[in-house]
């Protein structure tokens, strides 16, 4: 039977130097979902404006069911402006409030997470009242909780990452992230597994996955501890890159791979992206094995 993977929280429009893209991490890790063949769906608001229209008929090319994206008429879709200066860390101006701030409790999310095999949720869409409760809600009838940290300053605080942390059973973040949890907690610790080590076991986590840019990533699980490094491509933009090694992470998690080739494949995936342009590129594992892995195994 094939997965049900509900992703919540911001779908927006990264507006660039030259041109806009559709974006916000959940919708872009169940675009790349979509791209292996999951049952991937997003729970989010849009406004009744063109954006919104445009958003829409974007989700449903890449087939993910409009059926748990609202549409608000009192707040405009969210919009986020991108400065791609440095093309390794892509920073935003994320416009607040929009659509996505104001997501209601209705019966048929409460279903959809329910019936879920995963559900999948980030730190941003915490950043209004509205959205976290009803994320909140939602955290409490799902069966297996994935938290994308996703820090957007000066979108969050403290006591709301630690209230998502505490929901979790895996959680992904990347190393500049870990650092600054870590510093929440006076572990100035350099060393990359004991970092990893303390958040986990502070958390009770099942597993914690950092990852690295162009190094790679790491994972920690009951099984232990396994690193990967990057894969060298010729990078055109990292937007969208960590959604999708997310994407990838729980696409082989859920087919039960052992961490170590999750985790190949995750950076893999990760890697390809950052050498198309824009977020959600159409891929699938084939084109996965067949451009990044294969020609490092020649």
């Amino acid at each position: 039977m094939n997965p049900t993977i509900t992703c919540f929280g911001e779908i927006l429009w990264d507006v660039l130097p030259t041109s806009k893209q559709p974006g916000g991490a959940p919708m872009n890790v169940a675009a790349d979902l979509r791209n292996f063949g999951l049952n991937a769906q997003i729970i989010s608001r849009v406004g009744t404006d063109d954006l919104g229209r445009e958003l829409l008929a974007f989700l449903d090319q890449k087939g993910l069911p409009l059926s748990l994206v609202q549409i608000g008429q009192t707040h405009l879709t969210g919009v986020a402006k991108a400065n791609i200066s440095d093309t390794n860390e892509v920073t935003y101006k994320i416009v607040q409030p929009v659509a996505w701030d104001y997501i209601h409790l209705e019966p048929n999310l409460l279903d959809a997470v329910s019936q879920s095999d995963l559900f999948v949720y980030g730190s941003l869409a915490a950043r209004s009242p509205q959205t976290h409760e009803t994320l909140l809600a939602l955290l409490a009838v799902a069966s297996r909780k994935v938290f994308d940290v996703n820090l957007r300053a000066p979108h969050y605080e403290r006591t709301t990452v630690e209230e998502l942390l505490q929901q979790a059973d895996i959680v992904k973040l990347n190393e500049h992230e870990l650092i600054e949890l870590a510093g929440w907690y006076g572990d100035i610790e350099t060393d990359l597994y004991k970092a990893m080590q303390q958040l986990r076991e502070r958390y009770k986590l099942e597993t914690l996955c950092v990852t690295l840019g162009e190094k790679g990533a790491a994972l920690l699980d009951e099984t232990g501890f396994v690193q990967q490094a990057g894969f060298p491509v010729e990078v055109e933009d990292t937007i969208g890159s960590g959604d999708a090694f997310l994407a990838a992470f729980l696409y082989k998690t859920l087919q039960g791979e052992p961490a170590q080739k999750t985790l190949e494949f995750a950076c893999a995936t990760g890697a390809y992206v950052a050498t198309q342009r824009g977020a959600t590129p159409a891929f699938n594992a084939e084109i996965i094995v067949n451009e990044v892995l294969r020609p490092e195994m020649i």
